[in-house]
């Protein structure tokens, strides 16, 4: 379903909406706003609801542990606890799951379990996981596709496969600094306020390459978009009626979701927009910290959660990505096999199968850049986690 509160399906935004959507971009919110942009409705893309169907509301039970232990967070050669990573690194929403219970649920400035908190790039991994499931269905044929199986793409993709694509190794010149005017990915940025069906995938196919397909890892937001034009492509359904017939409706979620899309009745964009309830992205984690299963069986190919999930090399280098999903950088044997979907402004959901984990943050922080200086690393945060409920 597309909301559309202009009425017009061909205008873009307006100079007020857009200058609100640089100044995010840029890291130039305020608290207060950055609190507000998070948990609203902002406007700036058309949306399309992810249905959660009529079926029963799966409820977490306590874990015995009856919450978390104290915590210590070894980083930057200074201990810190819960209070000062929850403070420092401006979370508003923490849930932690051990063993498929709960055994902490945090919300804090005017957030609850049940607001809409806007995804980042957390989508992107909700994206990827649903080639998975396409794949597992027969409607994609192979993770080594190309992509052009599905979508008409040309330039320097013609010999890209779907699992370069996911991998973030295409090859394909790209810059994703957020916070400069002329990158590449601000100028998609600028390409989805006009709100201009096809525009992503024409911007995209203009991009040069900088290396043969699979010599070089990029982030690139916007190859996080292709996901959404083939699996749709693939399966005939636009993106969210695909995650809410196949997983959405069926694993307890709570509430409907968003996703922004390229424009109403257009392109689904894959890579950031979904908004979702704090326990929604908790659920979804645990649903992929037990591969895939619904009602006993996987949905997933065999093997998929830890492929998608592990780093890969590239000329000898060890890329902390998989399946656009992130690996911890941070060298530590309790971390080992674990991985996370991250977003800007301190978006996580971090799975670590072999200690049962799944570990949601929302935070609203000031800076859209990953890991810095003036944070409480989260890879750190995590490692505390585990050994403190081992």
């Amino acid at each position: 379903m597309i909301s559309d509160r202009r009425g017009r399906p061909d205008m873009a935004l307006s100079a007020a909406a857009r200058a609100h959507l640089t100044r995010f971009y840029d890291g130039q919110l305020l608290p207060d706003e950055m609190i507000r942009t998070m948990t609203t409705d902002t406007g700036w893309f058309p949306t399309r609801t992810i249905s959660r169907g009529t079926g029963p509301v799966r409820d977490f039970q306590d874990h015995p542990a009856g919450g978390l232990p104290p915590l210590a967070i070894h980083d930057k050669g200074r201990v810190f606890d819960l209070y000062d990573y929850l403070t420092t690194n401006a979370v508003a929403g923490l849930v932690v799951l051990k063993d498929g219970r709960r055994v902490a649920e945090i919300c804090q400035r005017g957030v609850t379990p049940d607001t809409l908190w806007h995804s980042c790039s957390l989508a992107k991994s909700i994206a990827s996981t649903l080639v998975g499931v396409a794949i597992a269905e027969g409607a994609i044929g192979s993770i080594d596709d190309p992509v052009t199986a599905y979508v008409p793409l040309g330039g320097g993709y013609r010999a890209v496969t779907l699992r370069q694509v996911l991998r973030m190794c295409s090859g394909i010149r790209w810059n994703e600094d957020y916070v400069d005017p002329i990158s590449d990915r601000r100028q998609l940025l600028e390409v989805q306020a006009r709100w201009q069906p096809g525009g992503i995938i024409g911007f995209m196919t203009g991009l040069p390459a900088a290396t043969p397909p699979g010599g070089a890892w990029a982030y690139n937001t916007g190859e996080s978009y292709l996901v959404a034009a083939v699996v749709e492509a693939a399966t005939g359904m636009r993106l969210t009626d695909y995650l809410s017939s196949r997983i959405w409706s069926r694993i307890g979620m709570a509430h409907d979701a968003r996703w922004w899309c390229e424009a109403p009745g257009a392109m689904t964009i894959s890579g950031s927009g979904m908004n979702a309830a704090l326990s929604d992205y908790a659920r979804f984690g645990q649903f992929v910290l037990d591969d895939g299963r619904i009602d006993g069986r996987s949905i997933l190919p065999a093997g998929w959660r830890d492929e998608a999930g592990s780093p890969y090399q590239i000329d000898g280098r060890r890329i902390p990505y998989g399946y656009m999903w992130w690996v911890p950088e941070l060298d530590d044997p309790i971390l080992a096999g674990s991985f996370q979907a991250e977003g800007i402004y301190g978006q996580y959901i971090h799975i670590n199968p072999a200690h049962g984990l799944v570990v949601v943050v929302a935070s609203a922080r000031a800076k859209p850049g990953y890991r810095r200086r003036l944070e409480i690393d989260d890879d750190a945060f995590f490692a505390a986690i585990a050994r403190a409920l081992s």
